[in-house]
Protein backbone atom coordinates (compact mmCIF):
# COMPACT_ATOMS: atom_id res chain seq x y z
CA UNK A 1 0.00 0.00 0.00
CA UNK A 2 1.14 3.58 -0.46
CA UNK A 3 0.52 7.26 1.08
CA UNK A 4 1.67 10.77 -0.01
CA UNK A 5 5.20 9.85 0.37
CA UNK A 6 5.73 6.61 -1.44
CA UNK A 7 4.80 2.95 0.95
CA UNK A 8 2.66 3.31 4.19
CA UNK A 9 5.20 0.87 5.94
CA UNK A 10 4.76 3.67 8.89
CA UNK A 11 0.65 4.05 9.08
CA UNK A 12 0.50 0.64 11.43
CA UNK A 13 2.60 2.81 13.88
CA UNK A 14 0.92 6.16 13.40
CA UNK A 15 -2.40 4.34 13.73
CA UNK A 16 -1.22 2.55 17.31
CA UNK A 17 0.40 6.31 18.52
CA UNK A 18 -3.32 7.60 18.46
CA UNK A 19 -4.14 6.41 21.88
CA UNK A 20 -1.11 6.78 22.57
CA UNK A 21 -0.50 8.06 26.33
CA UNK A 22 1.87 10.87 25.34
CA UNK A 23 -0.31 14.11 24.57
CA UNK A 24 2.98 14.69 21.91
CA UNK A 25 2.79 11.01 20.13
CA UNK A 26 -0.91 11.62 19.60
CA UNK A 27 -0.84 14.99 18.25
CA UNK A 28 1.82 13.86 15.67
CA UNK A 29 -0.17 10.89 14.93
CA UNK A 30 -3.18 12.74 14.10
CA UNK A 31 -0.97 15.32 12.27
CA UNK A 32 0.26 12.33 9.89
CA UNK A 33 -2.70 10.96 9.54
CA UNK A 34 -4.08 14.34 7.80
CA UNK A 35 -0.62 15.00 6.09
CA UNK A 36 0.80 11.82 5.02
CA UNK A 37 -2.31 9.20 4.90
CA UNK A 38 -5.05 11.57 3.74
CA UNK A 39 -2.25 14.55 2.48
CA UNK A 40 -4.66 17.75 0.92
CA UNK A 41 -7.68 15.24 0.78
CA UNK A 42 -6.02 12.25 -1.70
CA UNK A 43 -7.15 9.34 -1.14
CA UNK A 44 -4.08 6.58 -1.35
CA UNK A 45 -4.64 2.69 -1.12
CA UNK A 46 -3.69 3.15 2.77
CA UNK A 47 -6.81 5.25 3.71
CA UNK A 48 -9.58 3.18 3.36
CA UNK A 49 -7.47 0.40 6.18
CA UNK A 50 -6.97 3.17 8.58
CA UNK A 51 -10.07 4.66 7.97
CA UNK A 52 -11.74 0.80 9.03
CA UNK A 53 -9.18 1.19 11.96
CA UNK A 54 -10.18 4.58 12.70
CA UNK A 55 -13.67 3.75 13.34
CA UNK A 56 -12.82 0.74 15.22
CA UNK A 57 -11.05 2.73 17.67
CA UNK A 58 -13.73 5.64 18.71
CA UNK A 59 -15.15 3.93 21.16
CA UNK A 60 -12.15 3.23 22.57
CA UNK A 61 -11.67 5.24 26.23
CA UNK A 62 -8.39 6.89 25.32
CA UNK A 63 -9.57 8.80 22.21
CA UNK A 64 -11.25 11.19 25.20
CA UNK A 65 -7.61 12.33 25.61
CA UNK A 66 -6.84 15.77 24.16
CA UNK A 67 -4.51 16.56 21.75
CA UNK A 68 -2.73 19.71 20.62
CA UNK A 69 -4.76 21.90 18.58
CA UNK A 70 -3.30 24.53 15.92
CA UNK A 71 -4.55 27.93 16.25
CA UNK A 72 -7.31 27.54 14.19
CA UNK A 73 -8.81 23.66 15.20
CA UNK A 74 -11.87 22.32 15.69
CA UNK A 75 -12.54 22.15 19.47
CA UNK A 76 -12.59 18.43 21.10
CA UNK A 77 -10.83 15.79 22.16
CA UNK A 78 -9.07 13.10 19.98
CA UNK A 79 -12.51 11.26 19.29
CA UNK A 80 -13.81 14.48 17.81
CA UNK A 81 -10.82 14.69 15.35
CA UNK A 82 -11.04 11.48 13.98
CA UNK A 83 -14.20 12.04 13.32
CA UNK A 84 -13.26 15.08 11.19
CA UNK A 85 -10.81 12.63 9.81
CA UNK A 86 -13.28 10.13 9.00
CA UNK A 87 -15.65 13.00 7.72
CA UNK A 88 -12.99 14.22 5.11
CA UNK A 89 -11.80 11.12 4.17
CA UNK A 90 -15.26 10.21 3.23
CA UNK A 91 -15.68 13.69 1.35
CA UNK A 92 -13.51 12.53 -0.94
CA UNK A 93 -15.90 9.85 -2.01
CA UNK A 94 -19.09 11.50 -2.05
CA UNK A 95 -21.30 11.92 -4.97
CA UNK A 96 -20.07 15.44 -5.68
CA UNK A 97 -16.26 14.16 -5.55
CA UNK A 98 -17.68 11.65 -8.48
CA UNK A 99 -19.28 13.48 -10.30
CA UNK A 100 -15.89 15.95 -10.60
CA UNK A 101 -14.14 13.08 -11.51
CA UNK A 102 -16.27 11.73 -14.22
CA UNK A 103 -16.30 15.50 -15.38
CA UNK A 104 -12.57 15.81 -15.85
CA UNK A 105 -12.75 12.15 -17.44
CA UNK A 106 -11.32 9.82 -14.01
CA UNK A 107 -14.02 6.99 -13.89
CA UNK A 108 -14.36 6.55 -9.91
CA UNK A 109 -15.38 3.09 -10.07
CA UNK A 110 -11.40 2.32 -11.83
CA UNK A 111 -9.82 4.45 -8.44
CA UNK A 112 -9.43 1.66 -5.97
CA UNK A 113 -8.78 4.17 -3.28
CA UNK A 114 -12.00 5.96 -3.95
CA UNK A 115 -13.64 2.31 -4.45
CA UNK A 116 -12.50 0.77 -0.88
CA UNK A 117 -13.54 3.87 0.82
CA UNK A 118 -17.30 3.72 -0.53
CA UNK A 119 -17.30 0.04 0.45
CA UNK A 120 -16.29 0.57 4.15
CA UNK A 121 -18.94 3.59 4.19
CA UNK A 122 -21.44 0.90 6.11
CA UNK A 123 -19.18 0.15 8.79
CA UNK A 124 -17.86 3.82 9.04
CA UNK A 125 -21.36 4.66 9.73
CA UNK A 126 -22.21 2.14 12.21
CA UNK A 127 -19.35 3.30 13.94
CA UNK A 128 -19.83 7.14 13.77
CA UNK A 129 -23.34 7.54 14.22
CA UNK A 130 -23.04 5.65 17.80
CA UNK A 131 -21.94 9.25 18.99
CA UNK A 132 -24.54 10.97 17.46
CA UNK A 133 -26.03 11.81 20.92
CA UNK A 134 -22.51 12.11 22.79
CA UNK A 135 -22.83 14.39 26.01
CA UNK A 136 -19.71 16.26 24.70
CA UNK A 137 -20.94 18.39 22.09
CA UNK A 138 -18.43 18.80 20.01
CA UNK A 139 -18.19 15.04 19.92
CA UNK A 140 -21.67 15.09 19.08
CA UNK A 141 -21.09 17.84 16.36
CA UNK A 142 -18.07 16.01 14.49
CA UNK A 143 -20.45 12.53 14.24
CA UNK A 144 -23.02 14.80 12.68
CA UNK A 145 -21.03 15.95 10.31
CA UNK A 146 -19.05 13.07 9.56
CA UNK A 147 -22.61 10.66 8.63
CA UNK A 148 -23.24 14.04 6.36
CA UNK A 149 -21.08 12.35 3.33
CA UNK A 150 -21.52 8.86 4.42
CA UNK A 151 -25.09 9.07 3.57
CA UNK A 152 -24.69 9.36 -0.30
CA UNK A 153 -24.58 5.65 -0.18
CA UNK A 154 -27.41 4.05 -1.86
CA UNK A 155 -27.55 1.61 1.37
CA UNK A 156 -27.38 4.41 3.42
CA UNK A 157 -29.11 7.14 2.28
CA UNK A 158 -32.55 6.21 3.92
CA UNK A 159 -31.17 7.35 7.10
CA UNK A 160 -30.99 11.34 5.50
CA UNK A 161 -34.60 11.96 7.20
CA UNK A 162 -34.13 10.72 10.78
CA UNK A 163 -30.56 12.93 10.77
CA UNK A 164 -32.13 16.10 9.08
CA UNK A 165 -33.74 17.01 12.57
CA UNK A 166 -29.58 16.69 14.12
CA UNK A 167 -28.46 19.24 11.11
CA UNK A 168 -30.95 21.67 11.96
CA UNK A 169 -31.11 21.53 15.30
CA UNK A 170 -27.47 20.67 16.42
CA UNK A 171 -25.12 21.82 13.78
CA UNK A 172 -26.64 24.45 11.94
CA UNK A 173 -27.13 25.99 15.75
CA UNK A 174 -23.55 24.96 16.29
CA UNK A 175 -21.03 28.14 17.41
CA UNK A 176 -18.78 27.19 14.52
CA UNK A 177 -19.91 29.00 10.72
CA UNK A 178 -18.14 25.85 9.25
CA UNK A 179 -20.59 23.55 10.79
CA UNK A 180 -23.41 25.74 10.35
CA UNK A 181 -22.92 26.16 6.36
CA UNK A 182 -22.02 22.44 5.89
CA UNK A 183 -25.43 21.21 7.63
CA UNK A 184 -27.45 23.87 5.28
CA UNK A 185 -26.04 22.54 2.27
CA UNK A 186 -26.87 19.11 3.27
CA UNK A 187 -30.18 20.24 4.21
CA UNK A 188 -30.39 21.83 0.62
CA UNK A 189 -28.77 19.21 -1.31
CA UNK A 190 -31.57 16.62 0.70
CA UNK A 191 -34.37 18.72 -0.50
CA UNK A 192 -35.34 19.33 3.24
CA UNK A 193 -36.72 22.65 4.51
CA UNK A 194 -34.29 25.11 5.31
CA UNK A 195 -36.35 27.98 6.47
CA UNK A 196 -34.84 30.56 9.33
CA UNK A 197 -31.57 28.61 9.14
CA UNK A 198 -28.33 30.97 8.65
CA UNK A 199 -24.96 31.16 8.05
CA UNK A 200 -22.89 33.14 10.68
CA UNK A 201 -19.66 33.50 9.19
CA UNK A 202 -16.85 35.20 10.37
CA UNK A 203 -16.50 38.50 8.53
CA UNK A 204 -12.84 39.07 8.68
CA UNK A 205 -12.08 35.40 8.88
CA UNK A 206 -9.58 34.08 6.26
CA UNK A 207 -10.42 31.24 3.71
CA UNK A 208 -10.21 28.01 5.40
CA UNK A 209 -10.08 29.30 8.91
CA UNK A 210 -11.54 27.13 11.80
CA UNK A 211 -12.38 29.84 14.89
CA UNK A 212 -11.92 28.07 18.27
CA UNK A 213 -14.81 29.05 20.60
CA UNK A 214 -17.46 28.16 22.99
CA UNK A 215 -19.39 25.59 21.57
CA UNK A 216 -23.41 25.14 22.81
CA UNK A 217 -25.24 22.12 23.99
CA UNK A 218 -29.04 21.70 22.12
CA UNK A 219 -30.01 19.00 23.67
CA UNK A 220 -31.39 17.15 21.44
CA UNK A 221 -31.72 13.71 20.87
CA UNK A 222 -32.74 11.21 17.92
CA UNK A 223 -32.19 7.38 16.81
CA UNK A 224 -30.98 6.01 13.63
Amino acid sequence: MDHAYDTAEDVPQILLDLVDADLRVRSKALSRLHHVVHHQNTLYTATAPAAVYVAGILSDVRTLETVEKEPHAFPGPMRAELMGWLDSVANAADDETAATMRRFGFPPEEYLPFVEICRFRPQIFHAVSAFLNDPDVDVRAAAISACIPLLDDPRLIHHRNSLAPLLRDVLAANILWQYQERAVDALERWGQDTTGLEVRREPYAPPGSRPRAETIDAGTETHL
